[in-house]
């Protein structure tokens, strides 16, 4: 008898640290104008994801306006909540877990880091309508049982200029939704948000330079790795949280390495190499940390056999090398 119960001490013990070490394979799952069915998920799926962001959408008018529209009948269905919702629960039917993932779009695609107000008034302003954002989707993530919910991406400037109310914010969301909250900020200024200890996870849009090389190689983007992966194990250290990269990816062009978060359409020639590789250095540098949680993989969009393609130079892996890359890491952690 003593002897079985080790036997299930062992077993139960070896299984519990298996669950912890369980890394988020995540994808950035793109909610656009078309309903999301079981078919545009099985690509999904088919990678072996398990975990999906979902990203509902607010829009601004300019990065001084104080007004964030959301949730109307002129945004795409994936971008509201009917659509994050009814794709969420799609997911959910198939075991994955689902992290909520509101953003900001200024107009004209000016960078939500430098969102600012220009009076007390209008940071007042600004604060009620975010909240009402933000608000919106904990309280969608509450009825879904979302496993995680991210208050916020890429908003250095709002963040440092306002710590008091995300303090205050953090707590009501805490009141309505019991999953577990980051944030998401960028890959120059994650070190600087000041309410890290009171989240679950430290979140990073992992687009850090890594190299200067046309076709970078693992040797080249490893030793990239080395000026920025001491700082954020050093965050990790300094806050007692886990890291988790909000966003991680690069795309199919030349020079990948060098300016990962640049979507520009000045960068049109194809490196499908490329894109492996820097993939291939990263799954190598974090995945086999045990400070590291995961990452949601950007991006992915539903016409999966009308996207991507070895011609195609954006980040999604979609019908390129990479995809096979993924879906054999996110099930083996090799590839």
């Amino acid at each position: 008898m003593q002897r079985f119960l080790l036997l299930v001490f062992i077993v139960f013990h070896l299984m519990s640290c298996e669950a912890q070490k369980e890394k988020i394979n995540g994808i950035s799952f793109v909610g656009g104008p078309n309903v999301v069915t079981e078919k545009q998920i099985q690509p999904v799926l088919n990678v072996n994801a398990n975990w999906v962001c979902l990203m509902p959408f607010g829009f601004m008018r300019s990065i001084d306006g104080t007004s964030v529209v959301h949730n109307t009948e002129r945004q795409w269905w994936g971008e509201k909540r009917l659509g994050v919702g009814k794709t969420a629960n799609l997911y959910k039917k198939e075991g994955v877990k689902i992290m909520i993932k509101p953003q900001i779009w200024v107009r004209n695609g000016e960078f939500t880091g430098t969102i600012t107000m220009k009076s007390e008034e209008d940071w007042l302003k600004f604060e009620k309508s975010y909240e009402a954002f933000i608000m919106e989707y904990a309280d969608l993530a509450a009825e879904l049982e979302a496993e995680v919910l991210c208050i916020g991406t890429e908003l250095n400037k709002f963040v440092s200029a306002r710590p008091k109310f995300w303090s205050s914010l953090i707590d009501k969301i805490r009141s309505v939704y019991k999953g577990e909250l980051t944030y998401a900020e960028n890959w120059d200024t994650f070190a600087d948000v000041p309410f890290w200890n009171e989240l679950d996870y430290i979140g990073v849009d992992a687009y850090f330079p890594l190299c200067e090389k046309q076709t970078p190689t693992m040797e080249t983007l490893k030793a990239g790795w080395k000026t920025h992966k001491p700082k954020i194990k050093a965050l990790h250290e300094k806050v007692d949280k886990p890291v988790l990269f909000t966003e991680y990816g690069y795309r199919s062009v030349d020079y990948s390495g060098k300016r990962p978060w640049d979507y520009s359409r000045e960068m049109q020639d194809v490196n499908l190499v490329a894109q492996e590789n820097a993939l291939k250095a990263i799954y190598d540098e974090f995945w086999s940390e045990d400070w590291f949680a995961g990452g949601f993989l950007w991006k992915w969009f539903d016409k999966h056999e009308k996207v991507g393609g070895v011609e195609n130079a954006q980040f999604t892996p979609q019908n390129k090398p990479a995809e096979e890359l993924i879906r054999k890491f996110y099930k083996n952690g090799a590839y």
